[in-house]
């Protein structure tokens, strides 16, 4: 027998007398999905801005130059704004439109995830080397994107979330 959602009201999907069940469990993993979403966003964004401001006022927060030796830059400069803008600002963007629930949302947190696995792997290159910082971001960055996958439908486990009740 099928089970009824929130409301009370059988769902249908697609054609006909097809019905989806709904169960508590579901709804409150896609709940879960879509906060862990908006945690992770958050959580990366404000180290990024903040560690990026840093980079930018210190020139280089401490580090030396020569992590920049086989790198295209010759300054700390446009490392910390790559930081700031591409990978906290997106982050921001990401967390923004998931509180205000808007379609795109998506779209940008997939790309803030990939735009975070970009800089560790790039920046563990090219400084030949990593930290348990480094580490942690990557894992955010990958937990991002499984999230959207998740949200998707992608994942294959759960249909996909809509971010709009």
């Amino acid at each position: 027998m099928p089970l009824a959602d929130r409301g009370g009201a059988l769902r249908t999907q697609g054609r006909g007398p097809r019905r989806t069940e709904y169960v508590i469990w579901d709804v409150r993993l896609r709940a879960t999905i879509f906060w862990s979403l908006l945690v992770v966003s958050g959580f990366n964004a404000l180290p990024a801005i903040g560690g990026g401001i840093a980079i930018l006022v210190t020139d280089g927060l401490g580090m030396p130059a020569a992590f920049l030796a086989i790198s295209p830059f010759t300054s700390f400069m446009w490392p910390a704004l790559i930081l700031i803008i591409v990978v906290g600002g997106l982050r921001a963007l990401a967390a923004g439109l998931l509180v205000m629930r808007r379609e795109s949302a998506l779209l940008w947190s997939a790309v803030a995830g990939l735009g975070m696995l970009i800089w560790i792997f790039t920046e563990t290159t090219l400084i030949r080397g990593s930290s348990w910082l480094q580490v942690l971001y990557f894992a955010t960055g990958s937990a991002q994107l499984v999230c959207v996958l998740a949200m998707l439908g992608i994942a294959g486990w759960l249909p996909r979330v809509p971010l709009r009740r």
